[in-house]
């Protein structure tokens, strides 16, 4: 005997407004709907003026107080106290809620086939539909509810996973940025092409690699060459010609700075130099003429001016004057004539002491300077000429680096010739040897299949490891497996089974899946088709107990039994074949961490 389906918990009751109008499959009655939401009533509640309301709604509606009964006044029969809605003045309506349960209903969702009452959609469909709309909470992003778990997990952009190289969690859309600062990220070194290299050891790495390109020593003069650190030597040998060269213009380059650090300062002290030689020529005429000068008796008239120091300094300075004159330019013929006259006639009061005293300090201060100009000079003139020895020498330098070098230069393009030939060699024989080991890796693979194949329609399937197997499956890395291939007989049908460690469609993350797969083989030609026997799988136990086992005969309008067309069909099979928590549990299936598949193909008719 059946037993009666239980109601829905009252929280149901209190939480959702009236069913959309869209399920029902008949035509809509007004004595079906809410007069407040106006949808299909849920939980029908009769007020005492005769209307009825959603549990929901009603409550809502007295949930602020006494309210007017707003279909009483639409239909204009409002009286009060009936037409007021109170709580406690509603009851629920059995009569109408069975009456709405039963009526037909259909899912609104596009895509879903539902149909049953509505008391069934409440039960079992409402909010569990696989083809129901719903936001991603993350990225809220519109997805089927089936599609939920696939979107979580590879399609939303704000999911997060753990970096495979640190083990650090980051949202996806980060991905790039996580990758640019990750210190277990595999770095590839640029010299020695060494690869995962963590960042976080990269920098030492290059410390020490001697592939790695670093800049030549002589990029201070302007060698612009990178070299790796193993031939820095061998560079530095090669170009020692042209680094010369570097050296040679920086060296002059320094000299032309020196030598125009203060051009002008320069010409104003040679201007300086030859007033000085003028003057000091000057004051040795004078001091010349001063000594030269006989003292005579003094002119008539000129007694009282003699007396006077000031007379007597004029005296002398006039003279001094006059005798500049005369050792400058060449002397006149009646000047000459006078001269005697002049000097028998005329005498010149001799100088103090002081004034003799002043011009002997002018001469010898600028003596001075012009002695200190004379060691500058010479001075510079010592820098120029170590200068030029430098430049010779450097000169010699390059001529007999440029002979090694040229004769270095041979000897390396037919070192280079040779390391060309042996190069090519090489590549040649690489390119031999990789078509080799793609050939036998090939036929070790021919080997390893053949070596598995049957020819009797009986196939055991050994899978080892598989506890890790299954955590690939689970993490969604490796999700299916595909057998060798095993025949009917020699010239029979081609097979292989497909199988799903975490399960598939229904059965994944609850059961095994197991899948057989009609493959293309070399006799279809001359087989009968659609392919029509039946086919058994088994879970061996290894104990010989309790093998699990599951038996199908195909549908022979199935495309999975037809003649393939391409490398195999879609596979067919038993996506609920066995529990997973049988395999989790204590149990003979898993030994040594493997499992064996067993397939039986019947061979009657064949």
């Amino acid at each position: 005997m059946a037993t009666q389906e239980p109601s829905p918990p009252s929280s149901m009751e209190n939480n959702k407004p009236g069913f959309p109008k869209k399920i029902l499959t008949n035509k809509l009655e007004d004595k079906h709907l809410c007069n407040c939401c106006h949808n299909i009533l849920r939980r029908p509640f009769q007020a005492q003026c005769g209307h009825r309301f959603c549990c929901y709604c009603f409550n809502r509606t007295v949930s602020n107080g006494p309210q007017k009964c707003n279909a009483c006044i639409k239909e204009d029969i409002f009286e009060e106290p009936t037409s007021i809605l109170k709580q406690g003045c509603a009851f629920p309506d059995n009569a109408a809620r069975r009456e709405v349960e039963n009526l037909s209903a259909v899912c609104i969702n596009e895509n879903c086939t539902w149909t049953g009452s509505i008391k069934e959609y409440e039960l079992n469909h409402e909010g569990k539909c696989e083809f129901m709309i719903i936001p991603c909470p993350s990225c809220q992003e519109r997805i089927r509810f089936n599609e939920q778990e696939r979107h979580n997990e590879r399609e939303c952009p704000e999911r997060t996973l753990n970096c495979k190289y640190c083990k650090e969690p980051f949202h996806f859309k980060n991905i790039k940025a996580h990758d640019e600062i990750c210190p277990k990220y595999p770095m590839i070194c640029e010299g020695c092409a060494k690869k995962k290299i963590p960042r976080e050891k990269y920098v030492d790495h290059i410390k020490f690699c001697s592939k790695f390109r670093t800049p030549c020593r002589f990029h201070v003069v302007g060698c612009d060459m990178s070299v790796e650190k193993e031939k820095i030597h061998d560079h530095e040998r090669a170009c020692a010609y042209e680094h010369l060269n570097l050296l040679l213009h920086y060296i002059m380059g320094m000299k032309v700075s020196m030598e125009g650090l203060q051009p002008q300062g320069l010409e104003l002290a040679g201007h300086k130099l030859v007033e000085l030689h003028q003057s000091l020529r000057e004051l040795e005429a004078r001091v010349s003429l001063l000594s030269n000068t006989p003292s005579g008796p003094p002119v008539q008239g000129a007694a009282s001016s003699s007396s006077s120091s000031s007379s007597s300094c004029s005296a002398a300075s006039s003279a001094c004057s006059s005798g500049a004159l005369a050792s400058a330019a060449p002397p006149h013929p009646s000047t000459s004539t006078l001269a005697p006259a002049l000097s028998v006639s005329t005498s010149f009061t001799p100088l103090p002491s002081s004034v003799g005293a002043a011009l002997e300090l002018q001469l010898h201060s600028e003596k001075t300077k012009v002695a200190e100009l004379g060691r500058r000079c010479v001075d510079l003139e010592v820098k120029a000429g170590t200068f030029e020895n430098v430049v010779c020498v450097l000169n010699r330098e390059v001529e007999r680096f440029a002979t090694t070098i040229e004769a270095s230069n041979r000897q390396h393009r037919l070192d280079q010739d040779k390391i060309e030939t042996l190069s090519n060699k090489v590549r040649q024989l690489e390119r031999t040897v990789g078509l080799k080991d793609l050939t036998v890796a090939e036929m070790e693979g021919r080997l390893r299949e053949m070596a598995a194949t049957t020819f009797d329609g009986v196939f055991v399937w050994r899978i080892s490891d598989f506890t890790k197997k299954r955590q690939d499956a689970i993490a969604g890395r490796a999700p299916a497996m595909f057998s060798p291939a095993f025949y009917t007989s020699k010239y029979g049908y081609k097979m292989c089974l497909r199988i799903y460690l975490n399960g598939d469609g229904t059965g994944r993350g609850s059961h095994l899946s197991l899948f057989f797969v009609v493959m293309r083989g070399l006799s279809d030609a001359l087989l009968k088709w659609p392919f029509n026997q039946k086919v058994t799988l088994m879970l061996l136990d290894q104990s010989n107990r309790e093998h699990i086992i599951d038996a199908f005969r195909p549908d022979v309008s199935s495309s999975s039994f037809q003649r393939p067309v391409s490398e195999m069909n879609i596979a067919s099979g038993c996506p609920l074949f066995c529990p997973l928590s049988k395999l989790d549990s204590k149990n003979s299936y898993i030994r040594d961490d493997t499992i064996f598949i067993k397939a039986i193909v019947d061979l009657t008719g064949l």
